[in-house]
């Protein structure tokens, strides 16, 4: 069982201390403590502070070894100033728990507590993934390399992850086969010209314009060479030239994000857009330096686990409690490369606190965001759920 009021004081003390990056030592030690007195093995990760604990449960038919599922939380928070005046604000300048991860945390050692205490009918072990830099540090690629899939002794059979919405009804469950959240990548394009004076610029090389050629055309390429049911959304979000109105600078940039909903999009978009900024700026007698990163893959569940997802929630908490997701969500996850190695679901979870209405509930990310507390016990039992029946379904026990 969980103990009373643990998952509520765990979620508010870490929202009122946040942390960024794969850095976490107060989010770490907050979670080895809550987790403290269980039968687990634990393992903290080296090159970020993240934890991996290990669950034997002891209900195997013989002493052959079991089958592994894995569970993750995320417990990063985001560079945003809170502006929510809840009474468990951020305490941190400039840091929020904006998304949610808070409460991922909490319910992943909710969902601890459930299976330990169940752990003698457990026909397998459980994989709990606490990992750090999910926004924006690719903690999951950190802890895949520092091996958290052969933390068991044998590869997962699935895995499982929540996510919170502070928009959609409290309770209320969502996920989709397949494609569920989009691929991102950063690009950067700056322009290398020659500067001088803006009342001879024929003696110059000037950036802005095939700068500003360029992020009309990018635009512009995405609705012309793909699909409209499976697209590409390109957003110029920075862009920099210059100090001075009469002065051609030798050089100008822009910054943009690059989203796709398929692999062979993700893979496309990347040489096309090389081949435009290249081609535009050679016909200006310039050159362009392309930076095209920070790549997290479309992340894609496998149907036959969403669809176990989706059942066990209908059998916890009836129909009304699971809402369809026809389209995927436009976010990004790198839990996508956790699913790119293990067949398994993502789902969201309602999270907006009763009197809001979905008019006045914030975005994830917001300044004002705020998720309620009264889903964390639905949260954790779902993932424990998930791991318990997942075992069993093995075929390893009746």
């Amino acid at each position: 069982m969980i103990p009373t009021g643990l998952l509520v004081s765990l979620r508010r003390a870490l929202h009122a201390e946040p942390e960024l990056g794969l850095a976490l030592p107060s989010t770490q030690r907050r979670v080895l403590d809550a987790l403290g007195g269980l039968p687990l093995e634990i393992t903290l990760g080296a090159a970020s502070t993240s934890v991996t604990a290990v669950l034997r449960g002891r209900g195997r038919r013989s002493a052959a070894e079991g089958p592994v599922v894995l569970l993750r939380a995320d417990m990063d928070a985001l560079p945003v100033q809170e502006r929510t005046a809840l009474p468990y604000a951020s305490r941190e300048p400039g840091v929020m728990h904006a998304c949610g991860h808070d409460l991922h945390t909490a319910m992943l050692v909710g969902a601890a507590h459930l299976l330990c205490a169940a752990r003698d009918d457990l026909p397998g072990d459980v994989i709990l993934m606490f990992q750090p830099g999910e926004e924006g540090h690719d903690g999951a690629a950190v802890m895949l390399s520092e091996g958290v899939l052969e933390a068991a002794g044998a590869a997962p059979l699935a895995a499982y992850a929540l996510h919170v919405q502070s928009v959609r009804r409290a309770g209320v469950f969502a996920t989709r086969a397949g494609t569920v959240l989009s691929g991102t990548a950063r690009m950067r394009v700056t322009v290398h010209g020659k500067g001088g004076h803006g009342a001879v610029p024929h003696r110059a090389l000037d950036p802005v314009p095939p700068l500003a050629e360029m992020i009309t055309a990018v635009h512009a390429l995405v609705t012309r060479r793909f699909d409209a049911f499976d697209p590409v959304v390109v957003t110029v979000g920075h862009v920099s030239a210059g100090s001075h109105g009469t002065a051609i600078p030798d050089s100008a940039f822009f910054e943009a994000t690059i989203r796709t909903y398929s692999e062979h999009n993700r893979v496309a978009v990347r040489g096309l857009l090389r081949e435009l900024v290249t081609g535009i700026a050679a016909v200006h007698g310039t050159t362009a330096e392309i930076d095209y990163g920070a790549e997290l893959p479309v992340t894609v569940t496998d149907p036959a686990e969403t669809a176990f997802a989706g059942g066990t929630i209908e059998q916890l908490w009836g129909t009304r409690r699971l809402a369809a997701m026809p389209h995927p969500h436009p976010a990004s996850e790198d839990f996508s490369r956790v699913l790119a190695r293990v067949p398994g679901a993502f789902v969201f979870l309602g999270a907006r606190p009763a009197r809001l209405s979905r008019d006045e509930a914030q975005e994830n990310h917001s300044p004002r965001a705020e998720f309620d507390d009264a889903v964390l016990d639905d949260g954790a039992r779902l993932l424990a759920e998930l791991a318990a029946r997942r075992l069993r379904a093995a075929g390893l026990v009746t």
